[in-house]
């Protein structure tokens, strides 16, 4: 240990002396380098912590947004079976990478009740999105197709939306039972609500819908790549613990 300190001394030594044979204005300019090289990297590591770890469960009343929440977080459906109208919000590690080894980063989930008199909670919170998970109730879609609709064009159309161009995932639920509908069928039919209902609205006065941004390309029938968000459909059942393709979406946008 001693000799370390005595070729640490040597080491400030001799450069004490290169510093004093320099011209001052060479020390100057090596000084605002280092100055501007750690005011970059303090900036960087800013703009790097900054980034948005929020998901935002949306969708209708009894979709299971509440049940997906408790999988997410405790890899369990506790609680998650009766319509909640309260928002559930946490930050936490997905319980799927809770014994993994190694830093994990920690995500912020909101579950946004679906009734009506909430969705001002939504504009909320869907600025400091990094993704929205739409969760659709596939056994009881046919019944809530037009509700379910309206309230995904809301979101697509929203102005914050589209100009952070966050990710969208519609989460087709409960496909595990014999009655449900595939993500196929659930896509194409709203994909054609999501049309009717663009071609209704085009019609409103401009000075109605301020907030509003047009959904696809005019003069062609609407389906999800048009978006200016990316858009993504997947099928699991949270109340069975099929939430694998939520979890790989959060992953995506949200990063470890």
């Amino acid at each position: 240990m001693d000799e370390w300190i005595r070729q640490a001394e040597v080491w400030v030594r001799q450069a004490e002396s290169w510093i004093r044979q320099q011209p001052p204005e060479q020390i100057y300019v090596a000084a605002a380098v280092v100055a501007v090289t750690i005011l970059v990297l303090i900036v960087a590591s800013c703009l790097k912590s900054s980034k948005p770890n929020t998901i935002v469960l949306s969708g209708l009343n009894g979709s299971g947004k509440t049940t997906l929440f408790y999988q997410l977080r405790d890899g369990s459906s506790h609680q998650g079976t009766v319509t909640s109208m309260e928002e559930n919000s946490d930050t936490f590690v997905l319980h799927l990478e809770q014994e993994r080894k190694g830093k994990v980063k920690p995500v912020h989930i909101v579950d946004v009740p679906g009734h009506a008199r909430l969705k001002p909670k939504l504009d909320e919170v869907l600025p400091k999105a990094a993704g929205v998970v739409f969760v659709v109730d596939a056994q009881d879609f046919l019944s809530s197709m037009q509700a379910a609709a309206e309230y995904l064009y809301d979101i697509l159309t929203k102005a914050t939306v589209v100009k952070k161009k966050f990710p969208v995932l519609i989460f087709c639920n409960k496909t595990y039972k014999v009655t449900a509908h595939s993500k196929e069928f659930i896509k194409k039919q709203l994909e054609k609500e999501l049309n009717k209902l663009r071609e209704s609205r085009t019609a409103i006065s401009s000075a109605d819908i301020s907030d509003e941004v047009q959904l696809g390309v005019p003069g062609e029938a609407f389906n999800f790549s048009q978006c200016q968000n990316k858009v993504a459909v997947a099928e699991g059942a949270g109340s069975a613990g099929n939430v694998s393709a939520v979890e790989q979406f959060i992953r995506e946008h949200v990063k470890a």
